[in-house]
């Protein structure tokens, strides 16, 4: 059967009433990520008792133990061979995401759902070093792709759809229906959108009604009781910042360069080097239990406390090299919590160094815990409003804000001042140029489709307070539009450009991709004026 062409004829039309329509299926799409995640959690919280009992019971028992060892790799085996059958379910899924929003990656939506559903899923059952983030933005990514399809929507439109499953991913993992749309801004979108917006807020929002049916109301780290950290103790949170920001470069790091080892070993098969870090998990399953998984049940035993300088010192360096072992062989997991164990735990030492050295009450150092957390994923994603919220929302306090804002701020510009990437950025580009054809954007087209592309002018800007006669414009785009407040502007050659403007670009589906990334460098990148 042959496609149905989309041309502009299609598109225009299409943009009335968008706005509403988009608030309801991206609710749609949001119950129906809520349901999947919670399939996801429920599992992991049944299964993973399981394995730990089975750890424990066979203790001094040799015959067991290599039971266990034999059970993960069977394991690992699977889940490789779901890797080498799918490559985009491999690590987080979040720059999957992102590359297919830029256009340069490809998917298919429902094999993406199942594999990374079965895989995430085994994977945190065995214990990896990995966490349900970033399978679950990527499931919430496919629902969207996949509604998208289904319904046979243009393309203007499936890149909303795509981020509110998206955004919907993260607030059902985390219960954090803020964090899922700050993050669905800041990170996925990479802009401010009226659209991006309303979508996200929704799925977010209905994601998370549908979680807090299933999984209760509390947020995902109950702290209870902790006090207001005082104003006079603030200049700790400077050089907490500094080393969180320290340590998240450390981590950025270890994550690419573990990642290019396994890449050398170009003779072993996927399903091998996806094993090992199940046969780790035994390991560490064997010896340290409290470090197994994404590491929540470790947060809470620290801000419980009694571990002292040694033991966190121990379990900072197994985490990080597990952390380290278990992303770099690509099996499907992510980051976002690994990252703030690691960052707790930095939090905790540093929290008890300083305490006991300058005299600080000892009952704030789960106070130093919250905030290292949230800037250890400052200085890693380079998203640091995203950081705060998330911090806020799964501590369930919004008392801290203050505190935290510092931390991630001195983190972030730590971790700017030793040259740090986004680690996710920094994922996606190595698997753009590792890229197979199997996962990119085909060339070969039988139609030229059009699409529509959204950007925000940003202030000082290379395009701002200029005419749009005298700019530059890439040679395959047609601005047809300009969003100012809530007036639709058509532009003109005497039109000037301000910031805060939100451009509407007609291009060729086939070359939207570079269109958006010369776009972007115009009306994004700050140029720097000088007077003579």
């Amino acid at each position: 059967m042959e496609e149905r062409k989309e041309g502009v004829s299609d598109i225009f039309p299409h943009r009335n009433n968008l706005k509403i329509r988009l608030i309801w299926e991206s609710a749609l799409i949001g119950l129906i990520t809520g349901l999947v995640v919670v399939a996801n959690r429920v599992l992991v919280e049944k299964l993973s008792p399981l394995l730990s009992n089975f750890y424990t019971y066979s203790k001094g028992h040799p015959l067991t133990i290599l039971l266990v060892f034999v059970i993960l790799g069977a394991m690992g085996f699977f889940v490789g061979c779901l890797v080498k059958s799918d490559p985009m379910i491999s690590g987080s899924g979040i720059p999957q995401v992102e590359g297919i929003l830029m256009k340069r990656l490809d998917a298919n939506w429902l094999r993406v759902l199942v594999y990374k559903f079965v895989g995430g899923t085994m994977a945190l059952v065995a214990g990896l070093s990995v966490g349900r983030e970033g399978p679950s933005v990527q499931m919430g990514a496919s629902v969207g792709q996949g509604f998208s399809k289904v319904c046979k929507r243009l393309n203007i439109e499936d890149k909303f759809l795509i981020t509110s499953g998206a955004s919907a991913g993260l607030a059902a993992a985390f219960n954090a229906p803020l964090s899922g749309v700050i993050f669905a801004l800041e990170e996925v979108h990479k802009n401010f959108s009226p659209l991006v917006l309303l979508s996200a807020m929704s799925a977010s929002i209905a994601a998370d009604f549908m979680c807090k049916n299933f999984l209760g109301l509390g947020p995902a780290l109950g702290f209870s009781n902790v006090d207001v950290f005082p104003l006079k103790y603030y200049w700790a949170l400077i050089l907490l910042g500094v080393l969180v920001g320290i340590t998240g470069v450390a981590f950025s790091k270890g994550i690419l360069k573990t990642q290019d080892i396994y890449a050398k070993f170009t003779k072993v098969p996927v399903q091998v080097k996806v094993m090992i870090p199940f046969l780790c998990a035994g390991l560490v399953g064997l010896t340290a239990p409290i470090l197994l998984g994404g590491g929540h049940s470790l947060i809470m035993s620290l801000v419980d406390g009694g571990f002292t300088i040694k033991v966190l010192l121990v379990f900072l360096i197994v985490k990080y090299l597990f952390t380290f072992i278990s992303f770099g062989s690509n099996a499907p997991g992510g980051i976002f919590f690994p990252l703030l164990v690691l960052g707790a735990i930095v939090g905790n030492i540093f929290g008890v160094i300083v305490c006991k050295t300058a005299n600080i009450p000892m009952i704030y150092v789960i106070n130093f815990i919250i905030f290292a957390m949230a800037g250890h994923f400052a200085s890693i994603v380079k998203a640091p409003i995203t950081g705060i919220i998330l911090i806020t929302e799964m501590s369930g306090s919004f008392e801290h804000l203050l505190a935290l804002t510092i931390v991630v701020i001195v983190s972030y510009v730590t971790s700017d001042i030793l040259k740090s990437e986004p680690i996710y950025e920094s994922l996606l580009e190595k698997r753009l140029k590792n890229c197979d054809g199997s996962e990119c954007e085909s060339d070969c087209t039988a139609y030229v489709k059009k699409t529509l592309l959204e950007l925000s002018v940003f202030m000082g800007s290379e395009v701002e307070g200029k005419l749009i006669k005298n700019i530059n414009w890439p040679k395959e785009c047609l601005l047809v539009a300009i969003k100012r407040g809530g007036k639709e502007i058509i532009p003109k050659g005497g039109t000037e450009i301000i910031s805060g403007d939100l451009l509407v670009v007609l291009v060729d589906e086939d070359k939207a991709a570079d269109a958006l990334s010369k776009l972007q460098t115009l009306s994004s990148k700050i140029e720097i004026k000088q007077e003579l």
